[in-house]
């Protein structure tokens, strides 16, 4: 089983929004990041998707959800400032699922920190840029194996 974990896709600079961060969406490079997801989740089938409630982690796996006919699920396990042993718990659940999970850039370094002390191994560095995928490989329901896939352009 496989676990898909998206850090949102570019959405600006929350300098420059004026009102509240939650409802700030996707620049248009964040819009060509996300479409570009369904290339990289390929034809593995995926059975749920889990966003963090801001505009932008809603947007980023809005293509998914239309691929696969799935609805997005809202969390605020996966929110900015979210409780990572909450946010790693509802992780684990998408095992059965082949499920993804969008978040930010400050829940993200700690799921991957957890996954790594659980046994997963990596190919290279804990990196999350805005728009990249972590698949996530599961045996037994355990983290096995972590590839990192850059955002597209």
């Amino acid at each position: 089983m496989t676990i898909f974990l998206i850090r949102h896709a570019h959405a600006g600079k929350r300098s420059e929004w004026a009102t509240d961060d939650r409802l700030r969406p996707l620049s248009d490079r964040g819009i060509n990041q996300s479409q570009a997801l369904t290339a990289v989740i390929g034809d593995i089938v995926v059975g749920r998707i889990i966003s963090s409630p801001f505009v932008r982690c809603m947007q980023t796996v809005q293509p998914l959800g239309t691929k696969f006919d799935v609805d997005v699920e809202t969390s605020d396990a996966f929110a900015e400032g979210a409780d990572d042993e909450i946010a790693y718990r509802l992780l684990l659940e998408l095992n059965d699922d082949d499920g993804v999970v969008c978040s930010h850039g400050d829940v993200i370094p700690h799921l991957l920190h957890r996954l790594v002390a659980d046994g997963m191994d990596t190919d290279g560095p804990l990196i999350d840029q805005k728009g990249s995928t972590w698949i996530i490989e599961m045996r037994n329901g355990r983290p096995f194996h972590g590839r990192y896939v850059p955002p597209s352009k």
